[in-house]
């Protein structure tokens, strides 16, 4: 079952085309992992399936539904960003969480905002909030944090920050989860400990998106790896088969640059 349907993303900043027509899909339960070099556009990409960066030309489908068309004003309106968004959760390289508040409130913080918008809120309230937050303690216990919820992030490592920002990506139970090189702020050993966690996502079939510079991970979690260079996907394949054995040049050649660094 396709669960995302990406064709002919097209985005520029200004006179720099960074996305050159981007296409791909992924099916449910599958991981997806975007390798190459600074600059490729990997992480422009994912800021547009986020909704955080709009698309010049294209179209984003999830389950079905036509998230985003260039070429259709009815899907491009503010208003429904925000519920647009809700098919995707980001985790982003610097964890970005809300310094006054604790692991369990920001994992709660977003579902409690949007729990505010459900017609019976106010006769509901409690058993929702309740619900929220069983839901989020139940994550944040799922990423070895039992005992860290009451803490807040200064008084966490930055393996666990991660950790925090994943369960906090999960609350909202997005269709994909999104990852934006979540191991590049954390040194050799708390890298370890975040990539188990994603391991362990994965086995779960979770269906993921995940930018990264870690091509052995890549190599041994993904479902499909696809290798972008200036702006277009050159080439996207099995693991076993786009870094076990590229078949473009440019693949080969940024590969072997990777391993001999």
């Amino acid at each position: 079952m396709v669960i995302l349907d990406v064709k002919d993303i097209r985005k520029s900043f200004g006179q720099t085309e960074v996305l050159k027509g981007i296409s791909l899909s992924l099916g449910k339960g599958q991981v997806l992992s975007l390798i190459g070099s600074s600059g490729s556009g990997k992480t422009t990409l994912l800021r547009c399936l986020n909704f955080l960066e709009t698309p010049d030309a294209g179209s984003i489908a999830v389950n079905g539904e036509v998230l985003f068309d260039a070429a259709d004003p009815a899907t491009q309106r503010e208003a429904d960003i925000r519920r647009k968004r809700l098919h995707f959760g980001l985790v982003f390289q610097s964890f970005n969480l809300f310094p006054q508040y604790t692991a369990l409130q920001n994992v709660t913080l977003a579902g409690r905002l949007l729990a505010k918008q459900e017609p019976d809120f106010s006769s509901r309230k409690k058993q929702i909030y309740r619900d929220i937050d069983d839901r989020a303690r139940h994550l944040l216990e799922q990423m070895g944090l039992a005992d860290r919820m009451g803490n807040y992030p200064h008084q966490l490592s930055g393996g666990q920050q991660q950790r925090v920002a994943i369960a906090r990506a999960l609350a909202l139970q997005p269709d994909i989860l999104c990852f934006d090189e979540p191991t590049s702020a954390l040194d050799p050993e708390l890298t370890q400990e975040v990539l188990r966690v994603i391991r362990g996502l994965a086995e779960k079939q979770t269906t993921m998106i995940i930018v990264t510079h870690e091509i052995a991970f890549a190599r041994d979690v993904s479902t499909q790896v696809a290798f972008m260079d200036g702006g277009v996907v050159v080439e996207q394949g099995p693991p076993e088969q786009v870094i076990g054995a590229p078949v473009q040049e440019r693949t080969r050649r940024f590969l072997e640059s990777y391993t001999s660094s």
